[in-house]
């Protein structure tokens, strides 16, 4: 589990405007929504009904249309 320790730039009524993170902290963030990025993206591939051809037939197809 990320631990956060958040700082807040906050406005003349004392509302919370900005938020300051350390480095390490926005890098742990980004490493997740990545990955959560790729999920997405298989998830989404897995639903798409196409034909499914091996890596290297693929690589053949392309190879031979260069």
């Amino acid at each position: 589990m990320i631990e956060f320790h958040p700082k807040y730039i906050i406005d003349r009524n004392q509302n919370k405007q900005s938020v300051i993170l350390s480095i390490r902290e926005w890098k742990q963030i980004m490493a997740v929504m990545e990955e959560l990025d790729d999920i997405e993206s298989y998830d989404s591939a897995k639903k798409v009904e196409e034909e499914v051809i091996p890596f290297e037939q693929a690589m053949l197809e392309i190879d031979s249309s260069l």
